[in-house]
């Protein structure tokens, strides 16, 4: 049968300023591992570690901008675009524009704090 999600569990961020995650689904809010589909909403002059994880990343920015850094360069991605970080790569993910963004992030598997290895900064 269809499970339905009421609500999401709001989870707390890393970085320099309070970002609002958002789990709709996941290890925190539906028990599921394989999967996890979150609202992200940050404000601008928000940075986060570099992280080098375990999941691939897939985000839709809605509103603002995202800046995405890489080992390879700098992208920034507009409302109505998306970008993909595979497992196992090098980003940090920021807003430093004044009007932040919000952002749905899936990864896969699904997130876990264990599995984001944050760079030790």
């Amino acid at each position: 049968m269809p499970r339905l999600i009421e609500r999401a569990a709001v989870i707390p961020a890393a970085g320099s300023k309070p970002k609002k995650i958002e789990e709709f689904i996941g290890r925190v809010n539906s028990s599921t591992a394989e999967v996890s589909i979150a609202r992200m909403t940050s404000p601008g002059g928000w940075v986060e570690p570099g992280q080098r994880p375990a999941f691939t990343e897939y985000t839709l920015v809605l509103q603002g901008e995202l800046t995405v850094e890489s080992e390879e360069g700098v992208l920034v991605v507009k409302a109505g675009q998306a970008v993909i970080v595979s497992a196992g790569e090098w980003v940090r993910y920021s807003t430093p524009g004044p009007q932040g963004a919000e952002y749905i992030a899936v990864c896969l598997p699904a997130f876990s704090p264990d599995t984001v290895r944050r760079d030790n900064d």
